[in-house]
């Protein structure tokens, strides 16, 4: 089971997403749990102040106080000291997040999530507390909720159990390092358009060749530096290279 701590400003953002669908499955199985902090509750002034001004001259940032005491307080009183635990901060100066980060983060017990708004936080928090810095991609959010949120989703499809069916999530884009083959559905035949006959044709081995075929096709198309980070086999290389001799893509 992994524990997900949201610190957030804006915590009635999270009152639908989490009850609805796979992650509300999870949740009621106790695969999962997710819980919202106020970052005003952890401030030390009677205005409940989270931001200020940049030194220097700029726009508001996150003060350290409240980030530094929310933390402290849950190591302290809600998380056990033995749990293997991560610290994150989304923001888009982060690691872009992929799978493979996404296995890596779905091994901790505990993970708290720091959603920042207005211009970013306090430097001495990336440097002192923060275990981990993540981004949806290189642009910018106008807080870290929505990918806080993403990141909750990708990370708890990983735990067995939340998704029905564990191959789902082994066949998915991304997961062998590949984009995922084409699916179809019922009806075979609809506008003229018609389903490959090998997926009719109750081969499995014929199949699972194609699937793998066009995975590669999809991915030699559409993101081709992918194609460098996995093994290949000789088979693969050389249905890669028939791709680029046809030009046929």
């Amino acid at each position: 089971m992994i524990n997900f701590h949201i610190l957030t400003i804006f915590r009635k953002i999270f009152s639908e997403y989490f009850v609805e669908g796979v992650i509300g499955k999870a949740k009621n199985k106790g695969l999962i749990n997710i819980h919202t902090y106020d970052l005003r509750d952890y401030t030390e002034d009677k205005h409940k102040s989270v931001d200020d001004y940049v030194y220097g001259g700029g726009s508001m940032i996150f003060k350290p106080e409240p980030i530094f005491n929310a933390i402290e307080y849950l190591l302290k009183n809600q998380i056990p000291e033995k749990n293997n635990k991560a610290i994150i901060l989304l923001t888009p100066q982060g690691k872009t997040l992929n799978h493979n980060l996404a296995k890596e983060i779905s091994k901790f017990e505990d993970i708290i999530l720091i959603c920042g708004r207005y211009e970013g936080v306090d430097e001495r928090v990336r440097e002192n507390l923060v275990t981990h810095e993540i981004s949806l991609g290189d642009y910018v959010l106008t807080g870290g909720e929505l990918p806080s949120m993403v990141l909750i989703d990708v990370v708890s499809r990983l735990i067995p159990g939340v998704v029905g069916s564990q191959n789902s999530v082994d066949e998915d884009s991304f997961a062998s390092g590949l984009i995922e083959h084409p699916q179809y559905t019922r009806p075979s035949l609809f506008r003229d358009w018609k389903v490959p006959e090998v997926l009719l044709s109750g081969n499995h081995r014929e199949i699972l060749k194609w699937r793998r075929q066009e995975s590669l096709r999809k991915t030699f198309n559409r993101r081709p530096e992918l194609l460098d980070l996995i093994e290949l086999s000789d088979e693969d290389i050389l249905f890669i290279d028939k791709l680029k001799s046809e030009g046929n893509f």
